[in-house]
């Protein structure tokens, strides 16, 4: 049997990873939590995950500068980063945009409200 891959979910948003969280498990993944980036970057470098589900707007280090900071990282440069972002409806008024997440190297991104069944399928895409 294939070793079970460690997906790590970061967000502000309490009901969001545990939504995400609880599906991905269901789908035979192991799942990792954090709720802003400094948790997030202490999480993996603890464990390293096969792939991270990141938001982009949280508090102290955002979605971003994590992205930023994994793929300048040889150590953790390959893993897969699969983006959230709430800012495709408002692009124009946020400093947040796609082109950003896609510029600093994140491997794909889903936009909130997050369709989980799409976003499993896009983690055991990237996975693969």
């Amino acid at each position: 049997m294939a070793e079970q891959k460690y997906v790590l979910i970061v967000d502000d948003d309490p009901d969001l990873v545990q939504a995400v969280a609880m599906n991905l498990s269901s789908k035979g993944l192991e799942v990792g939590q954090a709720y802003d980036g400094i948790e997030a970057m202490e999480s993996i470098k603890a464990r390293r995950p096969d792939l991270v589900v990141l938001d982009v707007m949280m508090p102290r280090k955002n979605g971003y500068e994590v992205c930023e900071e994994l793929k300048n990282d040889p150590q953790y440069k390959n893993i897969p980063v699969l983006m959230l972002t709430a800012v495709g409806s408002a692009v124009s008024t946020t400093t947040y945009t796609h082109q950003e997440g896609m510029r600093l190297l994140a491997d794909d991104y889903i936009a909130k409200p997050v369709d989980l069944n799409k976003l499993a399928s896009m983690v055991r895409d990237l996975i693969a």
